[in-house]
C-alpha cells in the first residue's frame, strides 16, 4: 500500500470531495478573503445582489462607491453588539434599508421567491484556510456561509500518530483569540476537532481554558443503548463521517443556524462577602453559545419527522420521505411500534442537556407545518415545575428565528384562569405550565373540535399516571372521533348522540388516546406505567402481558458519565456497619406483634443521642478528611436524614459538636418542611438557619448554600430531587433508599464542576448490593415486561361487590348528586351524608377485612386511573363505580395502630458504629422492569411474642449485620429452637463456659434446627447452606445471645 495515500491531507481531501459533490458546497477562494476584516466581502455582495437587488441597489444609491464599506461597518457593528448569531438570523437595518446576510428554509415550500433566495445561500469550503496577517497559520478547513467563516475543523488521523486531542491541543496553543476569526460569537461559531474514531466541539477559543465536549453518536448509534464513542460503520466508511454527511452537510448546518444553535446568557444570583465583611446579594452573568450535541439533534429532528409523517397524508410521505424511509415503512413503523397513539418517551440521563432539548423541541413543533402547509398544532404545551427551564425556554426560543404568536407562562403568581383564557383565545404558539393547573380549568373550556396540541412533559416519571394527567387530557383532547367511535357502539348516528351527550359521557369520550394530542415525555428513570403509556411497542407477545416496551430515544447514563457530562456517583462508596445490644429495663415482659415492636426497637437505637453523637462525630470528621480538601476547597455536602425529627437532632449535634471541639470550618444548614418539636422546643427551617443572626428564608436557602458562608446541608426530603447544587461532592445518607428515589437522592452529586474529580457516599443504612440493584434498571436503557392487565379493575371491582357495602343504585345517586353539587348550599354536608350508610356498613367489617376492602378500593381507583390514561371503555357502570370509589375511600377510618412506645421500656447496651470498605459500585445491564399487576393485599398475621424474645431477635441481627432479606432465616431458626431446645440449652448454658457452649454444644443443636427448617422450606433456607460464612456468622451470634440469656434465667 502507498503510505502517502493515509496522511492527514487525504483525510482533508476525502471530506471535501464530499461536501463539493453532495454536500452542497462548493470549493472556498482565499484569494478574496479579507484577513483584517475575517470576511470573504465579493462573495457576500454576490449573494446580497441575487437575493435582494432592490435593496442593495438603493444601498449602492445611497453610499456611492462606499457602499461595500458602510455594509461591512453596519454589519460589523451589529455583530459587536448583539452577536453573529443574532445578525445571520436578523439581518441589519441601515437608512431604512433591511438587508438579509442569508435566507434560512421557509416554513412553506410554495413560496417561488423563498425558495429561490434559500437556494441562492453560498456554502464554501475551503482547505488549509490561512487566517492571519501575523503569522502563517492556517486551519485544516473552514466552512462559510456567504464569505462569513462559521466553523472550522482540524482533522487528525491516528495512522500518522495523532488524534483528536491533538487536534483540542492545538485549538487551545496554537490559535489566538485575538485574531477577529476567533472572537466570541464574532465569526466562527463551532470549532471541531475531528479524527478518524471521535469528534470533540467547542463554542469559544479561550486559550488553555478552552471547553471541548465529546461530539460523537454513542457507542451504538445516537439514541441507541450504549457508551461513548462512535459505531462501527457497516459500509466500511469513516467512522466519524456522520460529522460531514449529517451535521454539516448544507441544509443540516443551515437548519443549525436557524433552529439551533443560541447564545445563552445565565444570570446568578450570588451571596459574596466585600472587602468591609459586609454580605451582599451581586448577580453574576455569563455567556456562552450552545451548538446541539449529537444526540439532541437527532433525537429532535427524528421527533419532528416522525409528527409529520405521523399525520401527512401518505402521497404526502413518499414525495417528502426522510431517514431514507419509505412512507410505506412509516406506516407499519406506526401500526407496530404505537400502540398507544401519538407518545414518544425520551430517556435521557442527567447530563444530557435535556433542558435544550425541550426548548428546541418546543421551537420546531411550534412552527411545523403539514402537508396543507397549515400549522400542525394549534398549540405546545410544556409541562414542567423548573422554574430554570421556564426562564431558559423563553431566552432560548426568543432567539430564534421570528415565530408567529407568543410565548406564555403560567407563573406560581397567575390564576388558573390565564390558562383557560389562553387556550379558548387559541393564539398562544407556546404555554408553559404546570401539570396541576388542570384539573382547576378543564370544564371552563370551549370546543376543541378540529384543534391539536402539542404537550411536552418534563420529568414524565413523577407527573403522567394520576388525576391530573387525566384532566390534562379531558381539557384539550378533541372527542369527536371518540364519539364517533362510540356511535358505532351503540349503533346509532353521531348527530343523535351528540345530542344526548351529558357530562357522565364528556368524561368517557376523554378518556383513551386522542389523535389530536401529542405527548413528548422526557425522563431519565422511566416508572412501569410511564412506560407502557408513552413508549415503543419492542416485542409484540402472544399476549398483551407478553409485550416489552422501551423508550424511543435513549442517552444513558452510561453515555453521559462516560462522556463526562455527570459524575459516577457510585464510585467511592463506603458503608458502615452498625452493631449493637439492647437490654430490658423493666421486670415485666410485655407481649406485643413483632414488627412493629422490632421497629420500635430499631427506631429507638437510630433516634438514641448516643447513636446520632457517634454517627455525627464521623460526619464532621470525614467532611473534614475529605470534602474540605475537594474542589480546591470549595465542595459541599448533604446528610440525607430519614425523618424531620432525625434532621434536626443532626443539625443541632453537629453544631454542638463543632462547638465543644473548636471546629469552625464546618457550617451546616437544614432542610426541611413544617414544624418538629424536640425536647419541648418548636423548630422550622427557617428559624435553626436564622440563628447565626441572617434571616435565611425556604426560598433563599439555596443562594446562601451556594455561598461560601455554607458547606454542609442537612436534608429530610426536601432537596433531594431537581436540586442542582455542582458543588455537591460528598454525601451522608442515614436513610433507607430504594428504586428511582436511591438514584435521584445520590444523583445530586452528579453535577459537573471544575476541579470536581470525584464523589464520595458514605452510608450508614444501605448495602452496595442494593444501591447497585436500584441504579441498573436506569444506567443504559430501561425496558419494561409483563406490563400492567388493564383488565384487573374489573376484577377489583368484582372483588368489592362481593362485601355488598354499596350497590350500584348508589353509585348512581351519587353520580347524579356531583353532577347538580354546584346548586347544593352545603356542599360538604350533602357529599358526605351520601357515604354514611356505606361507611357505617364497612365498619361493622372486621380488622381483616376492613383491610381487604380498603387494598382493593385503593387498587381499583389506581387501576382505572391508570387504564383511562391508555384505554376508552364506553363503560358508563365502571365509571360511576370509580367515581364513588374515590370519594369514599377518603371518607373510610383507616385501621391506623397504636404506635408501641418502648423507650421506657428498653435501654442501650452498647453501639458500635465501624467503617466497613470503600468500594467501587459497577452497574450492569440490570433486569428488565416488571409492571404492577397486584392483588389486593391482606394484613401481615403478625404474631405477639414477649418483650425479651424480640430484643433477642434484634441483637442476633443486628450483632451479626444481617440484612432485612435474611431476618426470615434468623427469626424462623430462634423461635424453633426456643420451642423445641429451650430446655436443653439453659441447662447446658449453666453447665459450660461460652466458649465451650459455643464451640462444642451450641452447633449440634442448632445444626439440627437448622436442617428441619430448611427441609420445610428448602427455598427460604437455601441461603444458609449455601454460604458457609452466611451459617457460622448466623450460629455465632445465636448462640452468644442465648448463653447470655439462658444463663442469667437459671442464676435468677
Amino acid at each position: 500500500m502507498n503510505t502517502t495515500d493515509l496522511k492527514e491531507k487525504n483525510f482533508e481531501a476525502d471530506i471535501e470531495q464530499y461536501l463539493i459533490t453532495e454536500g452542497g458546497y462548493i470549493k472556498g477562494n482565499q484569494d478574496t478573503y479579507d484577513k483584517d476584516r475575517a470576511i470573504d466581502m465579493p462573495v457576500l455582495i454576490s449573494f446580497i445582489e441575487k437575493t435582494q437587488p432592490k435593496q442593495w441597489k438603493r444601498y449602492v444609491t445611497k453610499y456611492g462607491d462606499k457602499a461595500e464599506k458602510q455594509l461591512y461597518r453596519v454589519f460589523q457593528d451589529d455583530v459587536s453588539r448583539y452577536g453573529l448569531i443574532y445578525v445571520l438570523r436578523k439581518g441589519i437595518s441601515d437608512v431604512g434599508i433591511n438587508i438579509r446576510f442569508c435566507y434560512f428554509a421557509p416554513a412553506s415550500m410554495l413560496n417561488d421567491e423563498l425558495v429561490a433566495n434559500y437556494d441562492a445561500n453560498i456554502l464554501t469550503v475551503t482547505r488549509q484556510f490561512a487566517y492571519s496577517k501575523l503569522n502563517k497559520n492556517t486551519i485544516d478547513m473552514v466552512l462559510s456561509l456567504n464569505g462569513i467563516p462559521v466553523v472550522a475543523l482540524e482533522l487528525k488521523n491516528q495512522i500518522t500518530g495523532q488524534n483528536v486531542e491533538n487536534s483540542k491541543r492545538q485549538w487551545c496553543t496554537d490559535r489566538d483569540p485575538k485574531e477577529p476569526l476567533f472572537h466570541f460569537n464574532n465569526r466562527i461559531l463551532a470549532y471541531f476537532g475531528v479524527d478518524l474514531y471521535e469528534v470533540a466541539l467547542a463554542t469559544e477559543l479561550k486559550k488553555e481554558k478552552t471547553f471541548f465536549i465529546p461530539f460523537n453518536q454513542g457507542s451504538n448509534g445516537a439514541g441507541e443503548v450504549g457508551g461513548a464513542g462512535n459505531p462501527e460503520r457497516e459500509d466500511g466508511g469513516y467512522v466519524t463521517a456522520y460529522l460531514w454527511e449529517k451535521v454539516l452537510r448544507r441544509d443540516m448546518l443551515l437548519s443549525i443556524l436557524q433552529r439551533y444553535i443560541s447564545r445563552q446568557e445565565e444570570e446568578k444570583l450570588k451571596i459574596i462577602i466585600d472587602k468591609h465583611g459586609k454580605e451582599k446579594e451581586v448577580t453574576e452573568t455569563s455567556v456562552k453559545i450552545i451548538f446541539p450535541r449529537y444526540h439532541q439533534l437527532d433525537v429532535v429532528e427524528k421527533l419532528v419527522a416522525d409528527t409529520y409523517f405521523a399525520n401527512v397524508l401518505q402521497s404526502r410521505c413518499k414525495e417528502e420521505a426522510r431517514y431514507d424511509m419509505a412512507a410505506d415503512e412509516k406506516t407499519k413503523y406506526y401500526s407496530l411500534k404505537k400502540p398507544h397513539g401519538n407518545n414518544y418517551l425520551i430517556q435521557h440521563s442527567a447530563g444530557s442537556g435535556k433542558s435544550n432539548s425541550i426548548a428546541w423541541l418546543t421551537y420546531r413543533l411550534a412552527g411545523l407545518q403539514n402537508a396543507e402547509m397549515k400549522n400542525m398544532f394549534n398549540s405546545v404545551f410544556v409541562i414542567t415545575d423548573r422554574r430554570v427551564l421556564n426562564k431558559q425556554l423563553q431566552s432560548t426560543i426568543l432567539g430564534f428565528d421570528h415565530i408567529d404568536g407568543q410565548i406564555e407562562t403560567i407563573t406560581d403568581s397567575d390564576n388558573s384562569e390565564k390558562l383557560a383564557r389562553i387556550i379558548n383565545d387559541d393564539n398562544t404558539r407556546i404555554v408553559i405550565t404546570t401539570l396541576h393547573r388542570f384539573p382547576v380549568i378543564y370544564k371552563e373550556l370551549t370546543s376543541r373540535s378540529g384543534k391539536r396540541y402539542a404537550i411536552i412533559v418534563d420529568e414524565a416519571h413523577s407527573s403522567q399516571s394520576g388525576k391530573s394527567a387525566e384532566k390534562l387530557k379531558a381539557a384539550l383532547a378533541d372527542t369527536d372521533e371518540a364519539l364517533r367511535e362510540y356511535a358505532e357502539i351503540e349503533e346509532i348516528e353521531a348527530e343523535e348522540l351528540e345530542k344526548k351527550k351529558d357530562a357522565l359521557m364528556e368524561d368517557l369520550l376523554a378518556q383513551g388516546q386522542h389523535n389530536n394530542l401529542y405527548f413528548y415525555a422526557f425522563t431519565a428513570t422511566p416508572k412501569p406505567k410511564t412506560l407502557q403509556t408513552f413508549g415503543e411497542l419492542a416485542e409484540e407477545g402472544e399476549n398483551p402481558e407478553d409485550n416489552k416496551y422501551v423508550a424511543y430515544h435513549n442517552y444513558s447514563m452510561l453515555q453521559a458519565i462516560e462522556e463526562g457530562f455527570i459524575k459516577d456517583v457510585l464510585k467511592y462508596y463506603t458503608t458502615y456497619d452498625t452493631t449493637y445490644e439492647i437490654a430490658k429495663r423493666i421486670e415485666s415482659d410485655p407481649s406485643y406483634e413483632e414488627t412493629p415492636a422490632t421497629r420500635a426497637i430499631k427506631a429507638f437505637h437510630d433516634n438514641h443521642q448516643h447513636v446520632i453523637a457517634q454517627k455525627t462525630a464521623i460526619i464532621v470528621e470525614k467532611f473534614r478528611e475529605v470534602t474540605l480538601n475537594a474542589m480546591l476547597g470549595k465542595a459541599k455536602a448533604m446528610v440525607v436524614c430519614s425523618s424531620r425529627a432525625h434532621a434536626v437532632r443532626y443539625f443541632l449535634e453537629i453544631k454542638r459538636y463543632c462547638q465543644e471541639n473548636n471546629i469552625t470550618d464546618v457550617n451546616p444548614m437544614v432542610a426541611f418542611s413544617g414544624t418538629v418539636s424536640y425536647e419541648g422546643v418548636e423548630y422550622t427551617e427557617t428559624k435553626l438557619n436564622s440563628a447565626d443572626g441572617r434571616n435565611i428564608s425556604d426560598a433563599k436557602l439555596p443562594l446562601y448554600f451556594a455561598s461560601d458562608l455554607y458547606n454542609m446541608l442537612v436534608v429530610a426530603d426536601k432537596y433531594q430531587t431537581g436540586f442542582d447544587e455542582p458543588l455537591l461532592h460528598t454525601m451522608f445518607v442515614d436513610k433507607k433508599l430504594k428504586d428511582v428515589k436511591a438514584v435521584q437522592t445520590l444523583s445530586r452529586l452528579n453535577r459537573w464542576q471544575k476541579d470536581k474529580k470525584d464523589t464520595y457516599v458514605l452510608d450508614f443504612c444501605n448495602k452496595p448490593e442494593d444501591i447497585k440493584k436500584s441504579f441498573e434498571p436506569f444506567y443504559k436503557g430501561t425496558e419494561l415486561i409483563k406490563p400492567v392487565d388493564v383488565n384487573y379493575v374489573y376484577t377489583f371491582r368484582k372483588d368489592i361487590q362481593m362485601f355488598q357495602l354499596w350497590t350500584e343504585g348508589d353509585e348512581q345517586k351519587f353520580y347524579d348528586l356531583l353532577q347538580n353539587i354546584s346548586k347544593q348550599k352545603n356542599r360538604l354536608g350533602a357529599l358526605s351524608n351520601a357515604f354514611k350508610s356505606t361507611v357505617d356498613r364497612y365498619g361493622e367489617l372486621d380488622e381483616e377485612k376492613q383491610f381487604e376492602v380498603r387494598s382493593k378500593i385503593k387498587n381499583f381507583i389506581r387501576f382505572y386511573s391508570y387504564m383511562a390514561q391508555i384505554a376508552r371503555t364506553y363503560d358508563k357502570e365502571l365509571y360511576k363505580a370509580y367515581v364513588y370509589a374515590d370519594y369514599l375511600y377518603r371518607l373510610l377510618p383507616k385501621n391506623a395502630k397504636e404506635r408501641i412506645d418502648l423507650n421506657k421500656q428498653i435501654m442501650l447496651v452498647n453501639s458500635k458504629i465501624s467503617e466497613g470498605e470503600t468500594v467501587s459500585i459497577k452497574l450492569g445491564d440490570g433486569k428488565a422492569i416488571k409492571g404492577e399487576n397486584p392483588k389486593a393485599g391482606k394484613p401481615k398475621n403478625d404474631k405477639e411474642d414477649l418483650l425479651s424474645r424480640i430484643i433477642d431477635k434484634v441483637n442476633i441481627m443486628y450483632h451479626g449485620q444481617f440484612s432485612e432479606a435474611d431476618r426470615v432465616i434468623v427469626e424462623s431458626i430462634y423461635d424453633k429452637m426456643v420451642t423445641t431446645a429451650k430446655k436443653k440449652l439453659t441447662k447446658q448454658a449453666n453447665n459450660t463456659d461460652e466458649k465451650q457452649f459455643e464451640e462444642s454444644i451450641f452447633p449440634q443443636i442448632f445444626d439440627e434446627v437448622a436442617r428441619g427448617c430448611y427441609v420445610e422450606q428448602m427455598d427460604s433456607f437455601a441461603k444458609l447452606f449455601e454460604n458457609s460464612d452466611f451459617y457460622r456468622n448466623v450460629m455465632t451470634q445465636m448462640a452468644r445471645v442465648m448463653y447470655e440469656n439462658y444463663k442469667k434465667k437459671e442464676d435468677e
